[in-house]
C-alpha cells in the first residue's frame, strides 16, 4: 500500500519548489536571523534544524516501510487464505463425490476428475493393494515395465518412507484406514519439492479416498450377502428371478436358446433326521461347490428352495443342458460326501427344459421345469428329465455355445 503515488510526490515537490521561490527572501532573512541568534547566545541553531529535518524524513520513510510491510503481508495472507478455502472447496468436492460412489468404476471417475485438481498436477497416479497384488486406479496404462517402478516405490511409502521426492521426483501418501494399508497416492513433484499447504491437502485427500475404498467394500460385501446364500455360494431367489427375467428378454432379442435345469437332493430329510442339520448344511454346501467346479462363470445358480437348486444355461439348448444336467448328477452321486467317519451317498433328481421362442414367462419355464423334476421323482430318482412339452428347435443360422 502507496501513501502517495508517482504523480502525488511529483506535485509536492512542484509544490515545495514553488513554496520555496516564493518564501526565498523570508527564509533568508530567518536563516540570518538565527546566525544572529547563534553569534549573540552561542548556540548552533542552523545545524540542529537541519539535523530535526533529515530524522524527521528518516522517520517518515521508515513508517512508510512499515505501512508498505504490512500492507504486503496482509495481501499474502489473504492469497494465503483465498488459497486454503479454494483447497478446502476441492476437498469437499471430493468427498462429496467419493460419498456419491459405491463401487470401485465409480471411485476411479472420482479421482480421475477431482484429484489432479488437488493435486495442481495431472502426473498423478494411484495404487491399491490386494494380498501382494497390485491394482493401478488411476494412471497411464502403460505396461508393466512402467509399472514395476511404481510399485516399488509405493511398498516403499507402506514401509515408512513417506516422501520420495529424494530419488524419484515423486511424492507418495499412504492410503490408510482402520490401521490397514490400501494403497498409496503417487504426485510427480518438481525439484523445489512440494509446498505444506498442497501436500497438507493430499493428506486430507488420501484419508477420504481410503474410507471411500473401504465403504466400497463393505458395501460390496453386505450386497453380495444379500444377493447370495451364505451356504452354497448360489444366489438367492429374488435375485435369480431378476437375472433369469433380463436372460429370457436377451434371448428373445439374439434368438439364442435358453435352458433351465431344476433339481432336487434325494432323501434331504432322512439326513438332517438321521445326521443332524450341520450334516445337512455340509452337503448343501458341497453341493455348492461342486455346482460351482462343472457350471461355467457365465451360467446361473440358484439356491430355489431348502435342498432345490435352479441352474439357467444361457445360449444353451436342450442337449447341452441335459450333458450338463447329468455330469452334475454323477458328480453329486459318484463321490460320497465325508461325515464323522462315514460317507454319504448323496443323490439327486433333474428336471431340464428350453425357453420357447419369445418366451418371457419366468413361471411358465420353472413350472415345466418342475414338472420334468417331480416326474424324475416318480421314476425312481437320480437322474434326469426333459419336460415334455419343451421345443427342441434351434434356428440353423444361429450356432450357440455348448455347454
Amino acid at each position: 500500500m502507496r501513501v502517495a503515488s508517482r504523480q502525488d510526490l511529483l506535485l509536492l515537490a512542484g509544490l515545495v519548489t514553488v513554496a520555496l521561490i516564493v518564501f526565498s527572501e523570508p527564509l533568508w532573512r530567518l536563516l540570518e536571523h538565527a546566525r544572529d541568534v547563534e553569534q549573540a547566545s552561542g548556540l548552533t541553531l542552523v545545524p540542529a534544524l537541519f539535523l530535526l529535518i533529515a530524522v524527521s524524513l528518516v522517520h517518515l520513510l521508515r513508517k512508510r516501510g512499515e505501512i508498505d510491510a504490512a500492507a504486503l503481508a496482509a495481501q499474502t495472507a489473504k492469497h494465503a487464505a483465498e488459497e486454503r478455502a479454494r483447497e478446502l472447496e476441492r476437498l469437499v468436492t471430493f468427498g462429496h463425490a467419493l460419498a456419491r460412489s459405491l463401487d470401485r468404476d465409480a471411485i476411479r471417475a472420482a479421482v480421475a476428475e477431482h484429484l489432479p485438481r488437488i493435486a495442481g498436477t495431472d502426473q498423478v497416479w494411484v495404487l491399491l493393494q490386494k494380498a501382494n497384488e497390485w491394482e493401478l486406479l488411476l494412471g497411464d496404462q502403460r505396461g508393466d515395465a512402467d509399472l514395476a517402478p511404481r510399485v516399488e516405490l509405493a511398498a516403499r511409502c507402506l514401509s515408512g518412507v513417506h516422501d520420495m521426492s529424494a530419488d524419484a521426483g515423486t511424492a507418495g501418501f499412504p492410503l490408510i484406514v482402520g490401521g490397514s494399508a490400501v494403497g498409496v497416492i503417487g504426485v510427480q513433484i518438481g525439484d523445489a519439492g512440494l509446498d505444506p499447504d498442497p501436500r497438507r491437502a493430499l493428506e486430507a485427500a488420501a484419508a477420504l479416498l481410503a474410507v471411500s475404498l473401504k465403504n466400497a467394500d463393505l458395501f460390496r460385501e453386505v450386497r453380495e450377502h444379500s444377493l447370495r446364500d451364505a451356504l452354497t455360494g448360489c444366489f438367492t431367489r429374488p435375485h435369480a428371478m431378476d437375472v433369469i427375467d433380463a436372460e429370457l428378454r436377451r434371448a428373445r432379442r439374439s434368438q439364442f436358446p435358453v435352458s433351465l435345469v431344476m433339481f432336487d437332493l434325494d432323501h434331504f430329510k432322512d439326513v438332517n433326521d438321521r445326521y443332524g442339520h450341520l450334516c445337512g448344511d455340509t452337503v448343501l454346501s458341497t453341493v455348492g461347490r461342486r455346482m460351482r467346479d462343472v457350471l461355467r462363470g457365465s451360467d446361473l445358480r440358484c439356491r430355489y428352495g431348502g435342498e432345490e437348486f435352479l441352474v439357467l444355461l444361457p445360449e444353451t439348448p436342450l442337449h447341452g443342458a441335459r450333458r450338463v444336467a447329468e455330469t452334475l448328477r454323477r458328480e453329486i452321486a459318484d463321490r460320497p460326501i465325508p461325515w464323522a467317519g462315514d460317507a454319504l451317498t448323496i443323490t439327486a433328481s433333474f428336471g431340464i427344459t428350453q425357453a420357447l421362442p419369445a418366451e418371457v414367462n419366468i413361471q411358465a419355464l420353472i413350472a415345466r421345469a418342475d414338472a420334468a423334476l417331480y416326474r424324475a421323482k416318480d421314476e425312481g430318482r437320480n437322474c434326469v428329465r426333459i419336460a415334455s412339452d419343451t421345443l427342441t428347435v434351434v434356428p440353423r443360422d444361429r450356432k450357440p455355445h455348448l455347454a
